[in-house]
């Protein structure tokens, strides 16, 4: 059949003709102005890539054996199991950067009923715990994990169907972790700044 009219490297037709620019992938086009245009493709990679997590999450707890938690409980869970090390609400709250504390306490008092954490009252603080039911149920949950997502994750940095590779691996998923943390910041630092016009 014909050859290619384009050239991979310049990105320009044969005939001289820049390649057609390609256009941004928002959710909400009166927010992506020329100056901002990037930092809207990023806010809807986010808000899809946020709610496939908070799907995801719920739905491997469930298949470990545990139907009853929101995506945020499973969060939290994870978090008291963390190093093994009990954790007070405002530990919590800061590492998974909850403003609203509330939303956290709801979920450890379900968790003590569902027998998965435990509180030990220390002075005015309570520090929570994970139980042997609790650990299981984290171990059972990092099986699934790896047996669901250990296929596709080993994909990144491969060719897809014909298609350019996604990513380089792991270093790669580690430049986009630290570029988000950093992103985090950018927002937090603006949303203090909102709350003061």
């Amino acid at each position: 059949m014909g050859k290619s009219k384009t050239s991979g490297a310049s990105g320009k037709a044969r005939t001289g003709k820049p390649a057609p620019r390609r256009r941004p992938i928002v959710s909400s086009a009166h927010l992506a102005s020329e100056k901002l245009t990037a930092l809207s493709e990023f806010e809807f990679a986010l808000m899809m890539s946020g709610n496939a997590f908070a799907r995801w999450i719920v739905r491997c707890m469930t298949a470990a054996g545990q139907p009853d938690l929101a995506a945020l409980d499973v969060m939290v869970l994870h978090s008291i199991n963390h190093r093994d090390r009990p954790k007070r609400l405002a530990d919590l709250c800061l590492v998974l950067n909850v403003e609203d504390s509330h939303t956290v306490n709801y979920g450890l008092k379900k968790m003590v009923r569902l027998g998965l954490v435990s509180g030990e009252r220390r002075g005015k603080e309570i520090f929570y715990s994970t139980t042997a039911k609790g650990r299981a149920l984290c171990l059972e949950y990092r099986k699934i994990r790896e047996e669901l997502l250990g296929e596709a994750y080993a994909l990144i940095g491969q060719p897809q169907m014909g298609q350019a590779k996604i990513g380089e691996g792991q270093a790669d998923l580690s430049r986009i972790a630290d570029l988000m943390r950093a992103l985090s910041g950018m927002y937090d630092q603006a949303a203090r700044a909102a709350a003061s016009l």
